[in-house]
């Protein structure tokens, strides 16, 4: 669904992506992962829209990014720190985004009411804890008919029990043929939910394999003891 082409993108003389080429299919949900400045975020932003590389191209659903905007109609994002207008109410933020999408589909409320949000959307995003504007953004992202989601870091933050619901939601997504594409420093939270790893270093993948696999080859049990074997081996 997602071919990434050759991309090189600089900022100044660093080099966050280096050539980088990726195919990303509907129905996986995949782990980005690797050590900080090596790319992750910049790779995101490109898919979004946010940064322009300057080589290579990014394909999404057989039609170039640069040359058909419409695409991200089609993406639901969950930033890492979600920042919204500070003296705006929960429900005026719900509202002004849903203007924004003017999406003319059934909408998904699974999050909105097991995250409890209507009994909050009199309260100001300044009031809010770090745990429940990661509800809110969750919420957002889950909300509108998709065929991406991006969710940086998304257990950060949340009590055990929102994890456990969303970790769920993501799965549910992934089965409905949702591409799922998570950064995370958390691999041991991926456990169960990823079904692809990617790893990058210096803005290139040096990893990008099916988790079953990747335990398989490295003789490990889980996705984390895979990955640390692999770095002390040299594998990576």
């Amino acid at each position: 669904m997602i071919e990434v082409q050759q991309i090189t993108k600089h900022f100044g003389k660093f080099k966050a992506l280096d050539n980088l080429n990726l195919t990303l299919n509907q129905g996986e949900s995949i782990a980005l992962i690797g050590p900080n400045g090596c790319g992750k975020t910049t790779l995101i932003k490109s898919i979004l829209g946010m940064v322009l590389p300057e080589k290579g191209n990014i394909i999404f659903d057989g039609k170039n990014i640069q040359k058909d905007i419409s695409y991200r109609n089609h993406i639901g994002y969950m930033p890492q720190i979600g920042r919204y207008p500070e003296n705006m109410t929960i429900g005026q933020v719900i509202d002004m985004v849903k203007g924004i999408r003017n999406c003319t589909q059934p909408l998904d409320y699974t999050l909105y009411h097991e995250f409890e949000i209507e009994k909050l959307l009199n309260k100001t995003m300044r009031t809010l804890s770090g745990g429940t504007t990661q509800k809110v953004s969750a919420t957002l992202a889950f909300m509108f008919p998709v065929k991406l989601l991006i969710l940086d870091e998304p257990t950060a933050g949340l009590d055990p029990i929102a994890s456990e619901i969303l970790k769920q939601k993501i799965i549910d997504a992934r089965n409905n043929g949702v591409l799922v594409l998570i950064t995370s420093h958390l691999l041991s939270e991926l456990e169960n939910i990823i079904s692809q790893i990617i790893f990058m270093q210096e803005g290139k993948v040096i990893l990008h394999k099916d988790t079953e696999l990747l335990k398989e080859s490295t003789g490990q049990h889980s996705i984390a003891q895979s990955i640390i074997h692999l770095l002390k081996s040299g594998s990576l």
